[in-house]
């Protein structure tokens, strides 16, 4: 991408232009696109749709530094997966980072429930695995996502972003078996810069998107020749 593009427009468009730098996907066998919520999942609701894949979430959160929640010293994901990165000279005490982790937890669960509700997590086993963030900063929250997501044992990780700060990006493709990061802006500072409209994306939001996508599926698996 054209990086004088920038800033996209929205998510949803954001979502659009990464899907065409993964159109080599489309078809592929156990294919499954993952959503970081709740930002990540309009961006991964239109790689899905591109795609033909099934989409769901994964939950990861952020932790924040103490009074300072925007800036991350880490970052845990389910299946108990915690992923610090402390910036030299602020340092919490174990105390504040294990509070902190305990409240991040705690909305980690209720997310789980609220977003999937009775439904069973996907089986990631043997699967090419897409995984949806809106950005990339300090790239914690993706990497916590990516140790967690390696337990499953998928066949193949591939973390997708519209746009992201370019050593997180490197980071990270140690980490997974590819990165799709289209925009590599610099100097990045935050994600909210690269985008002209950026709200908070709500709960209600990320279930309206999962429950569309998954009714486009059920039509579609019902078609005829399907």
């Amino acid at each position: 991408m054209n990086e004088s593009r920038l800033p996209y427009p929205d998510r949803l468009q954001a979502g659009r232009v990464l899907a065409t730098h993964l159109s080599d996907l489309r078809g592929a066998p156990d294919l499954l696109v993952l959503g970081l919520p709740r930002g990540g999942v309009p961006v991964a609701h239109e790689v899905a749709l591109a795609l033909g894949a099934p989409l769901d979430v994964f939950i990861v959160r952020k932790l924040g530094y103490p009074g300072h929640p925007e800036y991350a010293m880490g970052a845990i994901a389910s299946g108990g997966v915690r992923v610090m990165k402390l910036m030299p000279g602020m340092e919490p005490s174990i105390e504040a980072i294990e509070r902190i982790a305990a409240e991040e937890q705690a909305e980690l669960q209720r997310r789980e429930t609220l977003y999937r509700g009775r439904r069973q997590p996907p089986v990631l086993r043997g699967r090419t695995v897409v995984v949806v963030d809106d950005g990339l900063a300090t790239g914690a929250t993706m990497e916590a996502a990516v140790q967690a997501l390696r337990r499953h044992q998928p066949r193949h990780v591939c973390v997708a972003v519209p746009v992201g700060a370019r050593d997180s990006c490197e980071t990270l493709a140690a980490l997974a078996d590819r990165v799709v990061c289209p925009a590599t802006p610099e100097p990045f500072r935050a994600v909210s810069l690269w985008y002209r409209d950026f709200p908070q994306t709500t709960d209600h939001e990320v279930r309206q998107l999962l429950a569309e996508h998954a009714a486009m599926q059920e039509t579609t698996a019902g078609a005829p020749g399907h």
